[in-house]
């Protein structure tokens, strides 16, 4: 890797345009693992809410997504694509844990019922 502000010298030889995208979080060390997850659901009802993910290598080591964009809407047999990130990558998923939450505290709980998941790392597409 490079540092940052060394990546103008690296990317505008020439005055050439470039556009340059980093994997950068908040917080130390400050990498992030972007995956796309695609849900398709089968609720007969409309829900709202947030999507958090845990995912755990064959090692047991668990990382859970740190990303909390704004709030999904799912409906019956439509797909749904969120964005979602990890400060740490695993190799080799051997379980995906979702939690379905609404946010609100009053008012009934609601299930989403998953029919088909999908979750792809954007960093490392072959997986």
């Amino acid at each position: 890797g490079y540092y940052v502000d060394k990546w103008k010298k690296l990317l505008i030889p020439n005055s050439s345009p470039t556009k340059a995208y980093f994997d950068t979080s908040d917080q130390d060390p400050f990498c992030m693992y972007n995956y796309l997850l695609d849900i398709t659901t089968w609720n007969k009802s409309i829900r709202k809410g947030f999507i958090n993910v845990k995912i755990t290598d064959y090692a047991g080591n668990t990382v859970e997504s740190k990303m909390n964009s704004e709030a999904s809407t799912f409906q019956q047999y439509k797909r749904v694509k969120i964005l979602t990130g990890f400060y740490q990558d695993l190799d080799e998923i051997s379980r995906i844990s979702l939690t379905f939450s609404t946010k609100t505290l009053i008012g009934p709980k609601h299930k989403l019922r998953i029919l088909q998941m999908r979750l792809k790392s954007l960093n490392n597409p072959e997986r």
